[in-house]
């Protein structure tokens, strides 16, 4: 799946708990142990590369990326923010810190505001009203993948939530970077590009990576196990998210 453009909606920037300045987007300061994203990004390192070579990303990146899949994923994106920021409104209510309620509260907020008005704006460039594209059926990806995020939001733990809704931040993030190192000749995708490459939306991103170290600090090894899980399942939702949207899914009958 895609992210939100979280930090133009945002209250609270989230750069409380580390300085932006110590690093960007996954590459944290010099630690003393162990860090659970560490271990958690060892896992998907794959995907990720998968991610960065799919023909979609690197469409966006050379201009030559069909109108109709970005239209495709802008429409989808639409639908999962819906039900990614209810995963994320559900991470803020088990949180047991007040300042992770808080935090996952303004993300959940940001989602929608993010599907209202960013999205409203990429649909009109790309000929549809929002009233359109609500009414463009779910699509069988955009269905899983939210399905799981609020399944594992509702059963599992509060860590295991956290590690579910992690690779739409992450991954989000580490796309919009290398792409915005690479640049788009198309305005309209370099101006995606622009929302996640950008030092704002990372230090959205930092702020959750510290809490998942926070939380694998103290995860049993059952726990972190499962968090490894999600992880992995999340991520490769990620790429069938991109996926999806290069053939244009639909539902087979």
């Amino acid at each position: 799946m895609t992210v939100i453009s979280l930090f133009e909606h945002n209250p609270y920037p989230c750069s409380h708990d580390v300085p932006l300045s110590s690093y960007r987007a996954g590459v944290a300061a010099p630690d003393v142990g162990p860090r659970t994203r560490d271990l958690l990004w060892s896992d998907v390192e794959e995907v990720y590369a998968a991610i960065l070579h799919h023909p979609f990303v690197t469409g966006l990146a050379d201009g030559s990326l069909p109108r109709e899949a970005f239209r495709h994923y802008i429409v989808q994106d639409a639908h999962y923010l819906r039900g990614y920021a209810r995963a994320l409104a559900l991470c803020g209510a088990r949180a047991e810190e007040p300042r992770d309620t808080v935090m996952f509260s303004a993300h959940a907020g940001g989602a929608i505001a993010a599907e209202q008005g960013l999205h409203a704006a990429l649909l009109g460039d790309l000929g549809l009203t929002a009233e359109a594209a609500a009414a463009e059926p779910v699509a069988p990806t955009t269905r899983a993948y939210v399905s799981y995020l609020l399944a594992t939001a509702h059963g599992g733990s509060f860590a295991e939530a956290v590690a579910a809704v992690l690779p739409c931040y992450w991954i989000y993030a580490r796309v919009g970077e290398t792409l915005l190192g690479a640049g788009s000749p198309d305005p309209l995708y370099a101006r995606w590009i622009a929302m996640y490459g950008g030092e704002e939306f990372q230090a959205v991103v930092d702020a959750v990576l510290a809490l998942t170290d926070r939380v694998g600090a103290t995860a049993s090894p059952r726990e972190l196990t499962l968090m490894r899980e999600h992880m992995i399942v999340t991520s490769r939702y990620e790429w069938m998210f991109w996926d999806a949207a290069w053939r244009r899914e639909s539902w087979p009958v």
